[in-house]
């Protein structure tokens, strides 16, 4: 439920990522196959070894660096702030302290919004529920990445951006269980790269209009 990146068309998991994975899968001879798990569940069920690999629009951060190996950064995006239209008191980050912010539990949008001073955090597990507590008023704004946000935004007429920022990442990458899979790591860095130097890297983005 993170379209572009990941989501379902006709009970069909696609998105840039699992387009991304299977091509350079492909490329290498790696048999995948995807297990759905909610977002705050994907470092603990790598740790557990229910999944050997993490492909899910995921930020490479040093405290999440202290548990998985990352790849090189295969996307890099920004957090966009979102509010109601009508709410004409907020207009600056400055304007946020105290403020109710809705995220997704476990993204970098909640580490951004708990750098806010005073704010009261609400996470949950998906983005549909942070739109309808914005919607609802019962969160004052909701922080996402901005690429996600074009459609919510583009289905919600009623909310607007007002802020952006730099995600404080290296950028959406890969992630493996700490020394545990190397040589698969290897192959896909080695894949993202063939991928950016064949041009087949570049077709993706403009099929998910990630320009």
């Amino acid at each position: 439920n993170y379209k572009p990146f990941d989501y379902k068309i006709d009970s069909k998991l696609t998105g840039f990522d699992v387009d991304l994975v299977e091509e350079i899968a492909k490329k290498n001879g790696i048999k995948i196959t995807w297990v759905e798990t909610n977002f705050d569940g994907l470092i603990p069920a790598l740790k557990a070894g229910q999944i050997d690999m993490i492909a899910s629009a995921m930020s490479a951060t040093d405290e999440r660096r202290q548990n998985v190996d990352f790849t090189q950064p295969y996307f890099k995006s920004k957090n966009l702030y979102i509010k109601l239209k009508t709410n004409d008191k907020i207009n600056t980050k400055e304007d946020l302290e105290g403020k109710k912010i809705g995220v997704q539990l476990g993204s970098s949008q909640e580490y951004a919004a708990k750098k806010i001073k005073n704010a009261k955090i609400q996470s949950s597990g998906h983005l549909n529920i942070a739109i309808m507590a914005l919607k609802n008023n019962k969160v004052d704004i909701i922080i996402m990445d901005q690429d996600v946000a074009k459609g919510f935004l583009a289905e919600n007429p009623e909310l607007v951006n007002f802020y952006q920022e730099d995600d404080d990442s290296e950028g959406f990458s890969f992630a493996f269980d700490k020394d545990k899979h190397k040589e698969v790591l290897a192959k896909f860095n080695k894949g993202i790269q063939e991928l950016k130097a064949d041009g087949a890297y570049d077709k993706l983005i403009e099929k998910y209009d990630l320009k």
